[in-house]
């Protein structure tokens, strides 16, 4: 098993942070039983990364037929919202928009999107094999089917990936009561994470 680099020893930072949000689409709406649910969730994900200043990288796959983000979802302060038929999030556009913001790389990539064990896999794969650390947002993730989606998770978390909530990256990145953005993100996280249905981790 790969252990994500430097796990034992690092938090996240905002300035060395990337959030991904991977083909979040209209047309999936029929397909992904909890939506709703992920819709919500990831709302309050954006809402705090902007707040704390985290760069946001958008994909949108093959949107002529998929449709655009769902309109629920803000995107408006995306780096880059780019258009894709790879399956991975990391194509060109993509890297370049790494490139530039961080000079090379960012030291970790907040992932989360749809579906998990198709997009969002083949992307954290290629992170990780970049040498990027990857956490990736369960409650901000679908698949058509649960049992998908929370076998992907076992097969990432295996990799390396470090499996979050978006309440816990957000707390994370938030570090301290001290913090300027406290209140601004306590009212935000003041209303529970809807429930994704997520499976207890096998031992």
């Amino acid at each position: 098993m790969r252990k994500a680099i430097g796990a034992s020893l690092y938090r996240l930072q905002p300035e060395k942070t990337l959030f991904m949000q991977c083909d979040i689409q209209e047309k999936f709406k029929p397909a992904i039983p909890l939506m709703n649910a992920l819709i919500e969730n990831t709302k309050k994900l954006l809402a705090a990364g902007k707040i704390l200043n985290v760069p946001l990288l958008v994909t949108e796959q093959y949107p002529e037929r998929l449709g655009k983000t769902v309109a629920e979802l803000d995107i408006r302060h995306a780096c880059a919202n780019i258009p894709k038929t790879k399956f991975s999030m990391i194509v060109g556009p993509i890297k370049k928009n790494m490139a530039d913001m961080f000079s090379g790389k960012p030291q970790t990539v907040v992932l989360f999107g749809m579906e998990t064990h198709i997009c969002v896999e083949q992307t954290a794969f290629d992170l990780i094999n970049n040498k990027v650390n990857v956490w990736l947002v369960a409650d901000c993730c679908a698949s058509r089917l649960n049992q998908d989606r929370d076998q992907a998770l076992e097969r990432l978390r295996d990799i390396g990936c470090v499996i979050a909530s978006s309440e816990s990256v957000i707390f994370n990145l938030l570090n301290s009561k001290d913090h300027k953005a406290f209140k601004e993100i306590t009212a935000l996280v003041g209303k529970v994470s809807a429930d994704m249905q997520i499976a207890a981790p096998k031992k």
